[in-house]
């Protein structure tokens, strides 16, 4: 019989089957042979923000909360010519009582949509060169950006639970996942790493702690020790050299503006460097007439040309007079549209650190006389109207439009750090609201779950380059850390429960940042 395989004369056979035996041999050789592996395409170790495509494939809108944010004391960072009693004026949608943390049970809840969103044409912004270190950088302009935003809104369901939203913040170390989230503190003589006593150069007096009444600092003592993690210790040699040419901007409240000062004290450990010069002026962070103080601050250290600073938008929105000729009326608060500063200064930026969170509630929108926007019109949506779908809103935009210029600035690191959380018991900041607690870690010392407490960060970050800064649930556990009642400015019956002593939980919050950069 001629033809198939009883067909073949044994020659042909032989061929066949030592052919065969070749194959499995070499398949069976490149699996074990670690040499032959490394001709394989490399995989990035990108950090992992979420579970991995089985899940992403399932994923389904998260519903979270958040809630009207009562006022805080944040009226000592008033800028530019907004006066310092707007930030006092009494929310009337907050409420009389709000339990220790961040999120008040009566909240809204917002559900975000990953398939439908608003585009907005910016007008064209100036964007970043080819990165040369050593060389002077200009702005050219750039072509108009396209902001999808993916932040469409219901608010009308309530929850009394706060819901969190897994995810992984991850790099690799061995065959374990480092999660800076998740760890524990730890008790460190050798902390603090600056005197609040000493670093009078660039810490405001109000969060120093150590200049006001307060005698207990057991809080200063204690670092977090982030699980499966291995990273360089924090120095200012270290810091500076891998900060070399390069530039760091803090862009955000006072929360943001205490990690700043907080950083500036680390990096000089509390000590006068008259050798690091004020380049504000640069960024036109200069003090306006009748102004309390400029919008911000940078600062460059000569040896590393390395400059940090810091920008005060305490909504990230970008802010425009509605009168140019009366700018102290009302100023269209533009919700899907970054703040200027943002987009005319980040081509110049290697490292971009975010954070909003505390200045959503009504109070501070009618006391800064700020009208929401969108696409460049009077908001008209009800659901964008209420404060939590405004801060949704803001939040994914301005985290999607920093995302869609990456591709721009490949050298440019951006995090979104989560909310710090506030801890006032029995009240709150204007109703007897207090935080006397002086023992460290009375209520735990460490944190095991993958559910952040900010489910809006993590929500906008998702699917995005934007890396998150998750700082909520370390410093959650460390209520004893606030300035409290010891404020050099205190009101009878007043506490500070939402801003924190220096030294203390933002030098945590750089360690982390440093550790990722």
């Amino acid at each position: 019989m001629k033809g198939g395989f009883f067909g073949l004369r044994g020659k042909q056979t032989s061929l066949i089957l030592l052919a065969l035996v070749c194959t499995t041999i070499l398949i069976w050789a490149w699996e074990k042979t670690p040499l032959l592996t490394t001709l394989l395409p490399p995989q990035t170790s990108m950090q992992q923000l979420y579970p991995g495509a089985a899940l992403e494939s399932s994923w389904k809108p998260l519903t979270y909360e958040v809630n009207n944010i009562s006022n805080s004391p944040e009226d000592k960072e008033v800028v530019n010519d907004q006066e310092e009693q707007a930030f006092s004026i009494l929310d009337p949608l907050a409420p009389k009582k709000s339990s220790p943390g961040i999120w008040n049970s009566d909240s809204n809840m917002i559900t975000p949509s990953d398939k439908k969103g608003v585009t907005v044409n910016f007008p064209k912004e100036e964007s970043r060169d080819n990165r040369k270190p050593e060389e002077k950088r200009s702005l050219e302009n750039a072509e108009d950006v396209a902001l999808v935003v993916a932040a469409p809104i219901s608010s009308k369901n309530k929850s009394s639970a706060l819901e969190g939203k897994e995810y992984k913040n991850l790099t690799s170390v061995g065959n374990q996942a480092c999660n800076y989230a998740i760890g524990k503190w730890v008790e460190d003589d050798k902390l603090p790493l600056y005197s609040g006593f000493k670093c009078k150069q660039w810490l405001s007096p109000m969060w120093a702690c150590r200049l006001t009444q307060r005698t207990d600092f057991a809080y200063e003592k204690f670092r977090w020790r982030p699980k499966n993690c291995k990273r360089e210790k924090f120095t200012s040699s270290n810091f500076l050299r891998r900060m070399q040419d390069k530039t760091l901007a803090f862009i955000g409240d006072s929360l943001g503006r205490q990690q700043f000062q907080s950083l500036m004290c680390m990096i000089t450990g509390g000590k006068e460097r008259p050798d690091v010069v004020s380049v504000g002026g640069k960024y036109g962070l200069i003090k306006a007439r009748g102004s309390l103080r400029p919008d911000g601050w940078a600062y460059w250290f000569p040896d590393t040309n390395t400059t940090i600073l810091y920008y005060w938008s305490a909504s990230l929105c970008d802010l425009e007079p509605l009168n140019i000729t009366n700018p102290s009326m009302y100023y269209a608060m533009h919700l899907d549209r970054p703040a200027r500063f943002l987009r005319r200064f980040l081509h110049k930026f290697d490292v971009l650190v975010l954070n909003t969170g505390h200045h959503w509630n009504r109070g501070k929108l009618k006391g800064n006389r700020w009208v929401m926007h969108v696409g460049g019109v009077p908001n008209t949506d009800p659901k964008i109207a209420e404060i939590g779908g405004a801060k949704n809103l803001t939040i994914h935009s301005i985290v999607k439009w920093v995302d869609s210029q990456l591709p721009k600035h490949p050298g440019l690191k951006a995090f979104y750090r989560t909310i710090s959380p506030r801890h006032f018991f029995n009240g709150d900041w204007n109703t007897g609201g207090s935080c006397d607690n002086t023992t460290p870690l009375s209520d735990g010392k460490e944190i095991s779950s993958d559910k952040s407490l900010d489910p809006v960060a993590v929500s906008a970050v998702k699917g995005t380059k934007v890396k998150i800064l998750d700082i909520t649930a370390s410093s959650q556990l460390r209520d004893e850390g606030h300035i409290s009642r010891y404020s050099i400015k205190a009101t009878t019956g007043v506490q500070d429960c939402l801003h924190w002593c220096l030294p203390g939980i933002p030098d945590m919050w750089n360690e982390i940042l440093f550790a990722q950069l």
